[in-house]
């Protein structure tokens, strides 16, 4: 299925966002367990080229799974959630004892890790997103958590600022650019979409938003699906759709959200299987 693409910018490619390269997976047993990622590796046949976590405020980062990334050919992506906590303490250097430590962790990791802090952040669901924080709060606390790990010397992170789609009508989700830290900030987008409805295909999904992120960047800035997912029934169609968009984009690729829930995203039928698989094929071009 190819998408239908509103005019938009495209993003030059460079050695490092090459389209559809970086094919990844969450697992809802990470960072405790790597099996998860192994039985979905067997199942599809594919070996994801991101694996991504949730991390809590004050959690330590998780070398020993993010090495396990590393020797199965795959960048670790953290995602660092910061509940209930004062992003305003962030900005103001309290909790730097935390960050330095996190720094020299992943400095000393000596391996690329992908990084991203309150995500989502432009959807209301989050206590560091809208209605909670203000956005000139969040963009303080993510521009001082990058200043804190270059001054460690944590120079082997990849910063993911990462927003919710932002649907047409859809009062309940901000245009997010006013939480844009900044190009000088941000290295990689993260957009979470998923594919609720039937009807929904990539173009008016993710279309809106991607125009919206070539428009805050002073230049094209490599993209991520960093979380999408389609109910069961649904799967074979989306999966097909989101690579057609994938490419028709030139974007990095996507994370599977491949976990149970409120939606069962998992890929456990084999008509979702093999268009994961069929997809996937049609890369031809791996990341360096």
């Amino acid at each position: 299925m190819q998408a239908v693409i509103p005019s938009l910018p495209t993003a030059t490619p460079t050695p490092h966002s090459k389209t559809g390269a970086y094919i990844g997976v969450f697992h809802r047993g990470a960072p405790e367990s790597y099996a998860g990622i192994t039985a979905f590796t067997k199942a599809t046949g594919v070996s994801p080229r991101v694996v991504s976590y949730y991390s809590g405020w004050m959690e330590s980062f998780q070398a020993g799974f993010a090495t396990q990334a590393v020797n199965h050919g795959a960048l670790p992506l953290v995602q660092i959630d910061p509940t209930k906590i004062s992003l305003a303490a962030i900005a103001s250097g309290q909790y730097d004892n935390y960050l330095r430590t996190y720094a020299d962790s992943v400095r000393s990791f000596n391996h690329k890790v992908i990084l991203g802090f309150g995500h989502e952040m432009n959807g209301p669901w989050f206590s560091w997103g809208w209605r909670h924080t203000r956005a000139k709060v969040f963009v303080a606390a993510w521009r001082h958590i990058v200043d804190v790990f270059r001054q460690q010397g944590a120079s082997n992170v990849i910063w993911l600022w990462t927003i919710n789609v932002d649907p047409p009508n859809d009062d309940a989700i901000q245009n997010p650019a006013r939480w844009w830290p900044g190009s000088t900030y941000v290295n990689w987008v993260g957009i979470d979409g998923y594919y609720y409805k039937p009807s929904w295909t990539f173009a008016p999904l993710f279309g809106p938003t991607i125009k919206i992120v070539y428009s805050l960047s002073r230049l094209p800035i490599p993209i991520l699906i960093s979380e999408v997912g389609a109910p069961k029934a649904d799967q074979p169609a989306k999966i097909a759709d989101l690579f057609a968009g994938i490419r028709a984009y030139g974007l990095l690729g996507f994370v599977w959200f491949d976990a149970d829930g409120n939606k069962d995203w998992a890929l456990t039928t084999p008509a979702a299987i093999a268009a994961f698989r069929r997809g996937a094929d049609a890369v031809n071009d791996p990341p360096p």
